[in-house]
C-alpha cells in the first residue's frame, strides 16, 4: 500500500520501506527488472525523491539484493556449541527453509548473477562464502587446502540447484533431502582428500539415533 501522503518518516525508516518493497517486488522478477516508477509509487513518493535516499538505480540494487543476502545469512547461521555435524546439519536445515519460502526471490538473485550483473555476483559470491564458512568451521581439524575449498564449493552449487528443484514440487520427504545434501560433503571430501578421509568422516558423520522402545506389554496376567 502507498504511504499516505501526509506521512513523514525518517531517512533511514524511508531506505527500509524502498528495500522492503524491492525485496517484495523481487518475488516476481529479476533485479534488473525491478521498476523505479513502480517502487516510488507504492512507496507514495515522486520517482525523483526516491534518487534522494539512493542517488542511482544501481545504489538501490544493490542495497535490495544485500539486504536479500542478509536474510539468508542471518537464518542459516548455526549454534556455534553444537558438534561439528550438527551444526552442517542445522545450517542445511535453515538454507532448505529459507529456499521453501523465498525460492522465487532467490531463483530472481541466482538469474540477476547469470545476467552478469557484477555487483549481484559479488553478492551472491559473498553469500556463498559464507555457507563455505560454515561448513569449514564443521571441519576445523581438516586441513583446509586449497582442494577441500574448492570441493565444498562445488558441493554447495550443488545444494542450490537441489534444493530449489525439490522445493518446486516436493517429490521426495524433506528428511530425504536434508540427508541426501548432508552426506554428499562427505563422500566429495573423502573422494578429495583420501588421506583425511577418517577425519571427515568422524566430524561430519551425525550420531545414530537410538532404536524406538519397544511398546510396553503390560501387566502380565496373573
Amino acid at each position: 500500500m502507498p504511504t499516505p501522503s501526509g506521512a513523514r518518516l525518517t531517512a533511514d525508516d524511508r531506505r527500509r520501506q524502498l528495500v522492503g518493497i524491492g525485496l517484495r517486488m523481487l518475488v516476481h522478477r529479476p533485479i534488473h527488472e525491478l521498476s523505479l516508477d513502480a517502487v516510488a509509487a507504492e512507496a507514495g513518493i515522486s520517482r525523483s525523491l526516491l534518487f534522494h535516499y539512493f542517488p542511482t538505480k544501481r545504489d538501490f540494487y544493490v542495497a535490495v539484493v544485500r539486504a536479500a543476502a542478509r536474510g539468508l545469512i542471518r537464518q542459516t547461521l548455526p549454534d556455534a556449541d553444537a558438534p561439528p555435524a550438527e551444526r552442517l546439519r542445522q545450517a542445511l536445515d535453515a538454507f532448505v527453509t529459507f529456499i521453501e519460502r523465498h525460492r522465487e526471490p532467490y531463483l530472481a538473485l541466482l538469474r540477476g548473477a547469470a545476467g552478469g550483473a557484477d555487483y549481484v555476483i559479488e553478492i551472491h559470491e559473498q553469500t556463498r562464502d559464507t555457507f563455505v564458512a560454515h561448513a569449514l568451521s564443521a571441519l576445523a581439524p581438516v586441513e583446509p587446502t586449497r582442494r577441500v575449498d574448492l570441493v565444498i564449493r562445488g558441493w554447495f552449487g550443488f545444494v542450490e540447484d537441489t534444493v530449489l528443484g525439490w522445493a518446486k514440487d516436493r517429490p521426495f520427504p524433506r528428511t530425504e533431502l536434508l540427508d541426501l545434501l548432508h552426506d554428499a560433503l562427505p563422500a566429495l571430501l573423502t573422494a578429495a582428500s583420501p588421506g583425511q578421509s577418517a577425519e571427515i568422516r568422524r566430524h561430519l558423520t551425525l550420531p545414530t539415533p537410538p532404536p524406538p522402545s519397544a511398546p510396553d506389554p503390560g501387566p502380565t496376567p496373573a
